[in-house]
């Protein structure tokens, strides 16, 4: 049976650069994922960073991604046919970077997508032959610091005015139409409501398998109107952190049929596997328990709300500027101190004081309504280039 895989970010970091540049491939799978692969007629990965060996790291919050051109060997020795570059990683390292990532890329005879040196260019999709049907594939991410402009290369944005018409363009010329959506919360199992809002829209433009990236966790699946929309599939292989959410992953398998499935992934060290016995069974069970719980009215509304009253101190913390961050780094790790743990209210009661409710009103207007937001992005931006 014939059979396109999707998995998620593919990420070479310090633990085994040797292993990608040395084309290692059954260490870095193992042999049973490692035939999976091989049995597919196109693997879809994507890569999380760009592959260049000169830094130059944009300013920017969050890391800065990069990759040694070398850890390309392990792409290709993988397998990796198509590499989805439409991601907040691509341009930390800049333009050269990037093109250092496109060069290298097309000397190895991987294709890719969702990048460009124009708006334009960066949302064009790659059309491949797949069981005597033409499948397209488009690529957005969310907006962060790697978004193309008229000006600047760089990734492909999900844009509410023009994303759903490229992909009912795109479905005019193909048969079946996957959307690779990079975006949503990290750590956060479920999808928001505009996240539904936007996948949902996708499929109903066209979109016959919409599979959210970026999340770094295994969430869950919705059908909808005759499509498949996936909120979250956790990584590949990135060896960046070590947690619940980490340790996890998904494999999206299509065959000639238009089925979608699923192939659990496990974590090992700097390295990933197939998970087996209860270990698989346990990622496939939370993921499908969570796809029963958002098909019940106001419960994708619900665990939102709750996961967004338990960020609020993080993100004022964060707009009340560095002593309040330090500050309440400091007491964090003070409070994991048994006679210390009072300490760990602190800053929710100092942010409390900060923001009243007339500044809690006037900063929900300014991010909510579209000519505020527009205004202070724009001056955000100006500010940075001086």
């Amino acid at each position: 049976m014939a059979k396109i895989i999707i998995g998620a970010d593919l990420v070479p970091t310090k633990s085994n650069a040797e292993l990608f540049a040395a084309g290692d491939a059954e260490t870095l799978v193992g042999a049973e994922l490692r035939k999976i692969l091989a049995e597919a007629d196109y693997r879809i990965f994507n890569l999380e960073t760009p592959l260049a060996d000169a830094q130059a790291p944009i300013a920017k919050c969050g890391p800065n991604l990069i990759a040694p051109t070398a850890t390309a060997s392990g792409y290709k020795a993988i397998g990796a046919d198509i590499l989805t570059l439409a991601n907040n990683h691509i341009l930390d390292h800049g333009v050269q970077a990037l093109d250092s990532t496109r060069r290298v890329l097309k000397e190895s005879g991987i294709a890719f997508f969702g990048v460009g040196d124009s708006p334009r260019e960066a949302a064009e999709p790659y059309i491949f032959e797949f069981a005597g049907k033409k499948v397209g594939l488009y690529a957005c991410a969310e907006y962060e610091f790697s978004i193309v402009t008229e000006k600047t290369a760089g990734a492909n944005p999900f844009d509410p005015l023009e994303s759903p018409d490229a992909v009912a363009a795109l479905k005019e010329r193909c048969d079946f139409v996957v959307v690779l959506y990079h975006g949503g919360k990290e750590h956060y199992r479920y999808p928001s409501p505009y996240l539904r809002k936007v996948c949902r829209k996708l499929v109903e433009k066209g979109a016959d398998l919409v599979v959210c990236q970026h999340s770094h966790c295994v969430g869950c699946e919705e059908k909808y109107r005759g499509g498949t929309i996936v909120y979250g599939q956790g990584n590949f292989l990135f060896d960046l952190a070590d947690n619940e959410f980490w340790r996890t992953g998904v494999l999206v398998e299509l065959d000639d049929a238009w089925n979608v499935s699923y192939v659990p992934l496990a974590k090992d060290g700097a390295k990933v596997r197939l998970a087996r016995g209860a270990q698989a069974e346990e990622i496939l069970a939370g993921f499908r328990a969570r796809s029963r719980e958002i098909t019940v009215d106001g419960a994708v509304e619900a665990k939102y709300a709750e996961f967004a009253k338990s960020m609020q101190v993080s993100y004022l913390t964060r707009f009340a500027g560095e002593p309040l961050v330090f500050c309440s780094r400091v007491l964090n790790r003070l409070a994991r101190i048994p006679c210390l743990g009072w300490l760990k209210r602190l800053p929710a009661l100092v942010v409390k004081m900060k923001y009243g409710k007339s500044i809690q009103l006037a900063l929900q207007n300014y991010v909510e309504c579209e000519a505020h937001r527009e205004l202070f992005l724009t001056g955000l931006a100006d500010a940075r280039k001086k």
